[in-house]
C-alpha cells in the first residue's frame, strides 16, 4: 500500500497573502517550554534532558478555508432544498473514506467550465462507472501555482450542471486541485455583472445540493485514474462551514 498526501502544508501566510484567508503561527522554542515547565511544575531546566522543555505552536489565525479543506453544505446557503443544511461537524463519516476517481481536466484553460459531457467522456475513457459515495477528484494541474499570488484566479472550475450530475450518481464528496470548485471568482463576478443575472457567481457552490467538496488539493498527478481509496476526514468544528483536513490516497 502506498500513501499519497493530497494536502498542502499549513504554514505562515506571506505578507502579500489575502487577509481574509491568513494563517498566522507562533512557534515556541524548547527553551520557552523549559520556562513553562519551571513556572507550572517548579522543575528547573537543569533536571530536563538537554535543559529543554516542550516545543509548541500557537495558531493565532486560521481560516477554515485557508488551506486544504472540505466545505460543508452550510457554507453555500442557509437553506438547501428548503432545509437547514449540515455543518462540517454534522456530516456522515461514511462520506469521507471511499473509493476515489481522478478525472484529468488539465487541458482546460483558466475559466473554462467542466461540463457534464466532459465528466461523462472522461469516465468512458478511463473505463469507470461511478457508484454511490465514490469520491471524485478533478485534476486541473493548478496546484503548481499553490504558492503564487494569483493562485486564487487560476482553475477551470466545475459547472453547476456537472455538480448536479455527480450528485445524482450518488457522489457526496467531490474535490479539486484549485482554489475553488467553481471557476475563478473574478471571472464569474465579471460575467454576473455584465449579465445582471443571479445564479452565475458561485453557481456550483449554490446549486441547492447538500454535498461536500474539497478545495486546494495537491499531487493528484501522482494517482491513477481509479483503483485507490481516499481518506479525507475534516476537523470537527462545531457549526463550521468547513474544516481543514489531511487528505490521503491509499494506492494498492
Amino acid at each position: 500500500m502506498k500513501f499519497v498526501d493530497l494536502s498542502a502544508v499549513i504554514e505562515q501566510t506571506p505578507k502579500e497573502g489575502p487577509e481574509f484567508l491568513r494563517t498566522d503561527i507562533v512557534y515556541h522554542s524548547h527553551a520557552e517550554g523549559a520556562a513553562d515547565v519551571e513556572a507550572i511544575l517548579k522543575v528547573p531546566a537543569s533536571l530536563m534532558r538537554h535543559g529543554e522543555g516542550w516545543a509548541t505552536e500557537t495558531i493565532t489565525h486560521l481560516s477554515t478555508h485557508g488551506a486544504t479543506h472540505i466545505d460543508a453544505p452550510w457554507h453555500y446557503n442557509s437553506l438547501i432544498q428548503g432545509e437547514r443544511p449540515m455543518t462540517i461537524d454534522e456530516l456522515p463519516l461514511e462520506w469521507f473514506f471511499s473509493d476515489g476517481v481522478v478525472l484529468n481536466m488539465t487541458r482546460k484553460a483558466d475559466g473554462d467550465g467542466v461540463t457534464v459531457s466532459d465528466v461523462q467522456k472522461k469516465l468512458e475513457q478511463i473505463g469507470y462507472a461511478l457508484k454511490p459515495l465514490d469520491i471524485v477528484l478533478i485534476r486541473t494541474g493548478r496546484d503548481a501555482f499553490y504558492t503564487q499570488p494569483d493562485y486564487m484566479f487560476r482553475g477551470c472550475g466545475v459547472t453547476a450542471e456537472a455538480t448536479k450530475w455527480l450528485f445524482e450518481q450518488g457522489v457526496r464528496v467531490m474535490g479539486i486541485d484549485a482554489w475553488s470548485w467553481d471557476a475563478p471568482l473574478d471571472r464569474q463576478a465579471k460575467e454576473a455583472m455584465e449579465s445582471g443575472q443571479p445564479g452565475i457567481l458561485w453557481a456550483a457552490h449554490q446549486a441547492d445540493l447538500p454535498y461536500a467538496h474539497i478545495e486546494r488539493l495537491v499531487n493528484l498527478g501522482a494517482l491513477p485514474s481509479h483503483g485507490f481509496k481516499v481518506s479525507c476526514f475534516p476537523l470537527k468544528i462545531k457549526g463550521g462551514s468547513a474544516g481543514p483536513a489531511r487528505i490521503v490516497a491509499l494506492v494498492e
